[in-house]
């Protein structure tokens, strides 16, 4: 490959990353690897070999997206304030998509960071904001106020929250676990709607 990439990252390291981020050709390929490398060192202004918050808040994307703040937390595990290049890919995996004829598992069965149940649980965490594991109508109500602004009154947001909580709450507890998430988006095809395209 010749790339900075590979010459800082093993052969074994590369084929771990294709492998974890998707089964078959899903997974990243070694020049989207090397593309991926450079914009984390793009981004990594102290050349420390990881991403803060603030590198994530630079991103033009992220900082107009009304979810940014959410999407940034992800890449950083509970009490991490660092992203190494390895945490950084494993989260955009998430948003890699994921062919029709290779659904969830490989052969030896394990399940790329692109599989459905996967985004779904990536999805299911950015409004799980006290990570108890159910969405409550408050987590609910803050995601959307998040999404909307200023543009619908409390009082309808209100009203979209109890209406989306009593269409998936299928145990009567007046939450959304992550199964009753799953079921409530089980037409939606999240495969396309959390997507991106990466560079060849």
């Amino acid at each position: 490959m010749g790339s900075q990439a590979s010459m800082l990252l093993r052969n074994e390291e590369l084929e771990a990353i294709k492998k974890e981020t998707g089964a078959g050709d899903t997974g990243f390929s070694h020049s989207q690897i090397a593309h991926l490398y450079r914009r984390f060192t793009t981004l990594d202004k102290e050349e420390s070999g990881s991403l803060s918050r603030e590198d994530f808040q630079r991103i033009p994307e992220l900082a107009i997206n009304p979810l940014g703040d959410r999407i940034i937390s992800a890449f950083f595990p509970d009490g991490e304030d660092q992203v190494n290049f390895r945490g950084f890919i494993r989260i955009l995996a998430h948003f890699r998509l994921i062919d029709n004829d290779v659904k969830n598992k490989d052969v030896i069965g394990f399940e790329p960071l692109n599989s459905r149940i996967n985004k779904l649980r990536f999805a299911f965490q950015l409004y799980n904001l006290d990570k108890d594991d159910k969405i409550s109508r408050s987590e609910l109500l803050q995601v959307l106020h998040m999404m909307v602004g200023v543009n619908i009154s409390d009082e309808q947001l209100g009203i979209i929250a109890d209406r989306t909580i009593q269409e998936a709450d299928q145990d009567g507890d007046g939450t959304i676990s992550f199964t009753e998430f799953v079921n409530i988006l089980e037409k939606v095809h999240i495969e396309q709607k959390m997507s991106i395209q990466f560079l060849d």
